[in-house]
C-alpha cells in the first residue's frame, strides 16, 4: 500500500518512525529501540491491510499503543479504537495523539464517549425554565453546569472537575437517548452529540471505549433497520487495546436490564413533562403515580439474596413459580405501563411525548422478557444494591438477562462484519496460547502474535511465596495473612498496594494491619478511586488496600509503589449467577468448568493484578502471593507457567536482600 495520507500530510513508514535514528527517536521522548514495537507495528499493518484479524498479546512496556496508532493512520481508511477504560481513552486522545501530531502535523483524530457524559441542552434550558431542584447542593450544581455551558465546545462532563460523579443534578440533563428528541429537538443543530457526530464522520481515527462500543453494537442489532441508530459511524477495521474484557463487556451490552431505579426514572420526566410544558393531564399524571406504586411493589416482591439486608446477586431461575404466586403484581405494572403509554399516545402538541411513549415501550418489552422468555442461552438474575440515589431509603433492585455465551453474537455482529479486528493486552494469553480467549470471544480466524516485554522481569522483580501459609479457606488464614503482611511492608517500608478477591477480606485485614503499621493506610470506599491513586502517588511510604477496580488499569510508576501484596488466586465467585450459568455450560459441552473456564480467567487476572508493580524499566518491586495453591495444587503450574519470568523466592531473607541492594 502506498503511504496513506492525513490532510495532506505524508506519513512516515514504520521503520522510518520506529527504527533507530528514526523519527522516534529524534523525538523529546527518552528513546530505546525496542524491535518487538516494531514487530507488532508490521503485524497490525499488514492486518489492517489485509483485512484479517489479528491477536497480539504485548508485554508491558512495549509501546504498543504508538505500534498500532500509526498503522491505524497509515490505512487511509476510518479506523475505530476502543480502549477498555476512560483512562487509557484519555491518555490516547490527550497524550499519544498530540505527541505524534508533534512529529507528524495535524492529525484527523476525535474522542467519543457514551451519551450520558454529554450535556443535553434542551433539558437544561427546559430545567432553566421549570427548576425541579432539591436542596441548595443542586442548585450550586446546576448554575456550575449553566454557567459552563455557556463556554463549553464538546458539552463532556469530565470538564467540570467539581461535579460529583453521583450528582443528581446531571442525570436530569444528561443526553441519554431514551429522552432524546433526535432531529425534531429545537436545539439539534446545536446539540452536543450532533457535533460528536459531525466530528467522527469527518475523522480517519476514532477513540472510544469498550462500553460506548458495545452499547452501540447493541443498539444497532435491536434497530437494524433505523438509519440513525447508534452513535458510532461505519470504519474498516475495529482495534481493541485492553482485549481481555471483552467477554464481561460485551455480556452486560447484549443483555436486558430492568430496575426501579429506571421506573421511578421514567415517571419523574413525565412529570418534569408537563411540569415544563405546562400541559397539565389528570389522567397522565394519574398514570404515572399509578406506575411508580405498582412499580415498587413489583420490585419489593422479587426475592432476596442471603446477604446483609438482602443485598447481593443470586439467581432468578423460579420466575414460573414467583408468577403463580405473584402474577397479579406483575400484570399490574404490565397494565399500568400500557395506560401510561396509551396516555402519551393521545397527549398532543408536546414533543416530548414522543421519546417518553418509546421509553414506556422498551420497559414494558424489557420487563415481559425477563419475565416469560425461554432462552437456553441466557441467564435471568436478581441484584440488590445497598443505597437509594432517589431518596426513598430503599434498596435497588436490578433484574438482569444475561447471555451465557457471546462467542456466536461477537462472531455474527463483530469478527463477520469487521474486515479487520485487532485484540491487543498484556494479558491474553494462558501458558503462552491464546485458546482460552478464542473460544470465550468466538474468534476462529485470526493470525497471532506474541511480544515479550521490554522489562528485565528477572531484574526488577522477585515474586515472594512465604512458606507455611495456610489455605486462604481456612479460618487462620486471616491471621497468618496479616503477619506475612506486615512483615513484608517492613522490608519495602510501605509504598504497597494490597490487592484483594473480595470486600470482606480486603476490610478485614486492613482493620488487622491499620493500627500495627505505621504507614499511611488507604482503604477501597473511604474516597472516590481517582482521588485514592492521587493521595498514594504524593503520600510516601502509603499502603493502599484495595478489590477488583485496583487489579487493572492502574499505573503508578518509580519507589511510590514498590511492592503489591494479592491475598489469594483471583478465582470468579462459582455461585454468581453469571459464572455458575457459564460452568454449566462448558460442563455440558463436555469440558471441565473449572480447569477450562475459571483457571484461565483467574490466570489472566492475577498477571493483571501484578502488572501493577513494573511499569517502566527503572521499576523496582516484590511481589507476594498469599495463596499456597499455586505451589500445592495441580492448577498452580498453569499459573507459574503464565507468568512473566520473575525471581521466585520462598526466603524474607532475599527479599530483604532484594531491597537493600536496590
Amino acid at each position: 500500500m502506498s503511504t496513506a495520507t492525513i490532510s495532506a500530510q505524508p506519513l512516515p513508514s514504520l521503520h522510518d518512525f520506529f527504527s533507530p535514528g528514526g523519527m522516534l527517536s529524534r523525538s523529546g521522548l527518552p528513546y530505546e529501540f525496542r524491535s518487538g514495537q516494531l514487530q507488532m507495528a508490521r503485524a497490525v499493518e499488514r492486518s489492517l491491510q489485509e483485512g484479517k484479524h489479528l491477536i497480539v498479546e504485548a508485554g508491558t512496556g512495549t509501546g504498543k499503543t504508538l505500534a498500532y496508532l500509526l498503522p491505524a493512520l497509515r490505512t487511509g481508511q476510518r479506523v475505530i479504537i476502543s480502549t477498555g477504560t476512560k483512562n487509557l481513552q484519555e491518555q490516547l486522545f490527550f497524550k499519544d495523539v498530540p505527541f505524534l501530531e508533534s512529529l507528524l502535523g495535524p492529525l484527523r483524530v476525535c474522542y467519543m464517549k457514551g451519551r450520558a457524559n454529554y450535556l443535553c441542552r434542551n433539558k437544561l434550558y427546559a430545567l432553566r425554565a421549570q427548576p425541579i431542584l432539591n436542596g441548595l447542593e443542586e442548585i450550586d450544581q446546576f448554575q456550575q453546569i449553566a454557567a459552563w455551558e455557556k463556554t463549553t465546545q464538546t458539552g463532556d462532563r469530565a470538564e467540570i472537575d467539581a461535579l460529583p460523579e453521583s450528582s443528581q443534578v446531571w442525570a436530569k440533563l444528561d443526553a441519554r437517548s431514551e429522552a432524546c428528541l433526535g432531529q425534531n429537538c429545537p436545539d439539534y443543530a446545536r446539540c452536543f452529540i450532533t457535533e460528536m457526530r459531525r466530528r467522527a464522520l469527518e475523522s480517519d481515527v476514532i477513540i472510544v471505549n469498550h462500553h460506548l462500543f458495545f452499547a452501540d453494537l447493541a443498539i444497532k442489532q435491536q434497530a437494524r433497520a433505523a438509519p440513525d441508530a447508534g452513535v458510532l459511524p461505519e470504519a474498516a477495521a475495529v482495534i481493541f487495546d485492553e482485549a481481555h474484557e471483552l467477554e464481561d463487556i460485551a455480556s452486560s451490552y447484549f443483555g436486558i436490564s430492568l430496575s426501579n431505579v429506571r421506573l421511578e426514572e421514567m415517571v419523574r420526566d413525565v412529570e418534569t413533562m408537563l411540569r415544563a410544558r405546562q400541559a397539565y393531564s389528570t389522567a397522565l399524571k394519574g398514570c404515572g403515580e399509578m406506575l411508580r406504586e405498582r412499580g415498587r411493589m413489583f420490585f419489593g416482591a422479587l426475592p432476596r439474596g442471603g446477604g446483609l439486608n438482602g443485598e447481593g446477586r443470586m439467581p432468578f431461575e423460579q420466575r414460573e413459580q414467583f408468577l403463580e404466586e405473584h402474577g397479579d403484581v406483575y400484570l399490574a405494572v404490565m397494565n399500568a405501563l400500557h395506560r401510561l403509554e396509551g396516555e402519551l399516545e393521545r397527549l398532543r402538541g408536546v414533543e416530548e411525548a414522543l421519546g417518553l411513549k418509546k421509553r414506556v415501550a422498551g420497559i414494558r418489552e424489557h420487563l415481559r422478557f425477563l419475565m416469560e422468555a425461554e432462552s437456553v442461552n441466557t441467564v435471568f438474575w436478581i441484584e440488590r444494591r445497598g443505597g437509594s440515589s432517589l431518596r426513598q431509603g430503599s434498596r435497588n433492585t436490578y433484574l438482569q438477562a444475561t447471555p451465557i455465551d457471546v462467542s456466536a453474537l461477537l462472531s455474527e455482529l463483530l469478527f463477520e462484519q469487521y474486515p479487520s479486528v485487532i485484540l491487543t493486552s498484556a494479558t491474553l494469553t494462558v501458558q503462552g496460547a491464546f485458546a482460552h480467549l478464542r473460544k470465550r470471544l468466538g474468534l476462529r480466524d485470526a493470525r497471532e502474535l506474541v511480544v515479550p516485554s521490554h522489562f528485565r522481569y528477572q531484574e526488577q522483580a522477585l515474586l515472594y511465596l512465604p512458606p507455611g501459609m495456610p489455605d486462604p479457606r481456612e479460618p487462620t488464614f486471616g491471621a497468618q495473612a496479616a503477619r506475612s503482611i506486615r512483615r513484608v511492608l517492613d522490608i519495602t517500608r510501605g509504598r504497597a498496594f494490597c490487592l484483594f478477591t473480595s470486600y470482606q477480606q480486603m476490610r478485614d485485614l486492613y482493620e488487622r494491619l491499620v493500627a500495627e503499621l505505621d504507614y499511611p493506610c488507604l482503604l477501597q470506599g473511604t474516597a472516590p478511586r481517582k482521588a485514592l491513586l492521587e493521595e498514594f502517588r504524593n503520600t510516601p511510604n502509603a499502603v493502599l488496600f484495595g478489590t477488583s477496580s485496583f487489579w487493572q488499569g492502574v499505573d503508578v510508576q518509580g519507589e511510590a509503589l514498590s511492592c503489591v501484596i494479592v491475598d489469594r488466586l483471583p478465582f470468579s465467585v462459582p455461585t454468581d449467577p453469571v459464572v455458575s450459568a457459564r460452568m454449566r455450560a462448558v460442563a455440558s459441552e463436555g469440558a471441565n468448568p473449572f480447569f477450562d473456564y475459571q483457571v484461565p480467567s483467574a490466570v489472566i487476572t492475577l498477571k493483571q493484578g501484578f502488572g501493577r508493580l513494573i511499569r517502566s524499566l527503572e521499576d523496582r518491586g516484590v511481589l507476594v502471593l498469599l495463596d499456597p495453591r499455586i505451589e500445592r495444587q495441580r492448577y498452580g503450574k498453569v499459573f507459574l507457567e503464565s507468568l512473566p519470568p520473575y525471581r521466585l523466592t520462598r526466603d524474607i531473607a532475599e527479599v530483604e536482600r532484594f531491597f537493600e541492594a536496590g
